[in-house]
């Protein structure tokens, strides 16, 4: 990689909610910008009250396009532990790469990511590296329908945070979840009850 700017990757509510971030970042998203991931609703999130959100999924993951916006910082050490406040994750779970290497744990993202800082010309990139949990969470594998009943047995704020939540996510994130979940006659349905 050559030298250049960090960049900072997101796929979900850090495009729309960028919340403590916002002054450790400068200019605006580069929406489609970023590398092609593997994705998926697949992490239950007590941050956003127990609704399903995205997380890097290479099991059960969908390839979708991310965005990509510049840190302020020069270091990537730096640029993580700022995405791990906004995150209220461990820095475990940020991953990393830069020219000395790098840090996910999914394997083979570093230098999927890696190789992507190079073309784009970024010095290196963090991005959230949360697992999914909704088997840890629920006892049952995921799976589009478990994870419809699931959605659909949240109530009240939790029902509604997760329904904003998958919503509000880029269009590029089309995950098979959310592709499944178009299909549905109460997501759309709801969909208009909230236009309305």
């Amino acid at each position: 990689m050559t030298g250049g700017p960090v960049a900072i990757l997101a796929w979900g509510s850090l495009v729309w909610d960028i919340d403590n971030l916002a002054p450790h970042v400068t200019g605006d998203w580069q929406m489609g910008a970023g590398p092609v991931l593997p994705m998926e609703f697949s992490r239950i999130s007590p941050k956003r009250l127990m609704g399903l959100v995205l997380c890097l999924d290479p099991a059960d993951g969908t390839p979708c396009v991310t965005h990509a916006i510049r840190s302020r910082r020069a270091a990537v050490a730096q640029a993580q532990a700022d995405l791990a406040a906004r995150e209220r994750a461990p820095l475990s779970r940020i991953g990393w790469v830069d020219r000395a290497g790098g840090q996910s744990r999914v394997p083979g993202i570093v230098d999927l990511i890696g190789a992507w800082c190079t073309d784009a010309g970024w010095s290196g990139a963090v991005w959230t590296d949360l697992e999914p949990n909704f088997e840890a969470q629920t006892g049952r594998s995921f799976t589009y329908v478990e994870a419809e009943t699931y959605l659909r047995g949240l109530e009240g704020a939790s029902r509604e945070e997760a329904e904003r939540y998958i919503r509000n996510a880029p269009a590029q994130t089309d995950t098979g979840f959310r592709r499944h979940l178009a299909a549905r006659d109460w997501w759309a349905a709801s969909d208009k009850d909230k236009q309305g």
